[in-house]
């Protein structure tokens, strides 16, 4: 299969990007970690929970527990009169129960004791000389408590599987006894640039050379989505360079995404080395997008393999929309678009008819309305992102958005 021949059979990202998942069969692979350790990692395996939470009843405020019957009626004017019979110890179950017209001291997070059902606020009550207290206003059966199983019974879904673990989902599982956590093996993923004018970020560069940051997006974007990124180095515009480094790294990674040397030219390479990696090899070469047109896939090996544009733009938005889709798939996740926001475009976007355009927009806030202003420029210039908040997508054969229109903008 050539490359040439592939080129102008250009699909669209959802059509391109299902061809692919449906060549790649991911392996299924776990590792047990500690709860504490496992921030951003993904549940390769459904958590229940092992015990009710809160797993006593206890109050919500500084106050008295007492039966809510006891209050009923009561005002400022007209106040309820009860006996303080003790106070509940932190950290410990009450030693007194509440008989009619009792209360007992409670503080907030302390368990109620028996006979109790409700707890009024201190700052509803007036204490009275021989541990008797006013209660100015009536509390109802449940007021301030927080009942056993509440936040989740024993036994219910706490996460599912494929769900990528956050702050709060640390603590719910803690909180519920829960120390180890099955979870996905975090997908290797190859990066190797391509480029006799590329040198490192922290060289001199001379006339005609260029530091090479597509290694380093990509690798902050992987990493960001839960992959390990593994740098495979730079290679030199010749075959027997890039092929050797690009099987080298293939066989030490589960995915392996390439930067430049896809578009049809006699000293682009990228197509000739993917189909020396192995079978099915491209799958398609050319996409309806615009950056990142010349964007190869394919799968070698049951191994997914991407040659990127070299232009920094283009490469870093095809990835937000082929890569980080392939990462969520290998590691067991559902395969969505990231969170967007609605805005005001505040200017005309043009395209043209059978391409998706990506265009970056910087957020502003304008007469109490959330406005998208596109940031224009070439795939080469990386400070187009550096300045936006997150993308525009015009729709294909759209003929492209006018200023005005109410857009989904996806966050960066």
């Amino acid at each position: 299969m050539s490359p040439t021949s592939e080129f102008f059979n250009v699909q669209p990202v959802a059509a391109a990007l299902g061809t692919l998942l449906a060549h790649w069969s991911p392996a299924k692979r776990a590792i047990s970690l500690d709860v504490r350790q496992a921030l951003g990692r993904v549940l390769s395996g459904t958590v229940h929970s092992p015990e009710n939470l809160p797993a006593f009843t206890r109050s919500t405020m500084d106050g008295y527990a007492l039966r809510a019957a006891d209050t009923f009626g009561a005002s400022a004017s007209l106040p309820a009169y009860l006996r303080v019979v003790g106070s509940v110890p932190m950290g410990a179950a009450s030693s007194a129960s509440i008989g009619v017209g009792e209360a007992v001291e409670i503080h907030t997070g302390g368990m109620l004791p028996p006979g109790a059902d409700a707890v009024v606020m201190v700052e509803r009550t007036q204490p009275l000389g021989n541990a008797e207290i006013e209660v100015l206003t009536p509390v109802a059966p449940g007021d301030n408590l927080v009942l056993v199983g509440e936040d989740v019974w024993q036994g219910d879904v706490i996460l599912p599987a494929g769900h990528r673990l956050r702050p709060q989902d640390i603590g719910g599982l803690l909180a519920v006894g829960v120390i180890r956590v099955d979870v996905s093996v975090s997908l290797r993923v190859g990066i190797l640039s391509c480029g006799d004018e590329l040198v490192m970020p922290e060289s001199d560069v001379s006339p005609g050379q260029i530091r090479d940051i597509n290694a380093y997006t990509l690798a902050g974007l992987l990493a960001e989505a839960g992959a390990e990124p593994v740098l495979l180095g730079m290679a030199r515009d010749n075959l027997a360079d890039f092929a050797g480094k690009a099987l080298a790294g293939f066989d030490a990674v589960d995915m392996l995404i390439m930067t430049a040397g896809s578009s049809v030219s006699v000293r682009d390479l990228t197509a000739e080395v993917i189909s020396g990696l192995g079978q099915p090899g491209i799958l398609q070469h050319g996409l309806a997008v615009k950056p990142g047109k010349p964007t190869i896939l394919a799968v070698c090996n049951n191994k997914p393999v991407i040659g990127l544009p070299g232009n920094p733009v283009s490469a870093l938005l095809v990835a937000r929309q082929i890569v980080l889709p392939l990462v969520r798939h290998g590691m067991g996740q559902s395969v969505y678009r990231p969170a967007s926001i609605q805005a005001v475009l505040t200017h005309h976007i043009a395209s043209t008819s059978g391409r998706e355009d990506s265009v970056p927009v910087r957020l502003l806030e304008s007469g109490g309305k959330l406005t998208a202003e596109p940031v224009f420029g070439k795939s080469n210039l990386i400070y187009t992102l550096m300045n936006a908040d997150g993308l525009v997508f015009v729709p294909l054969n759209s003929g492209g958005l006018k200023a005005g229109t109410t857009v989904q903008v996806e966050l960066f």
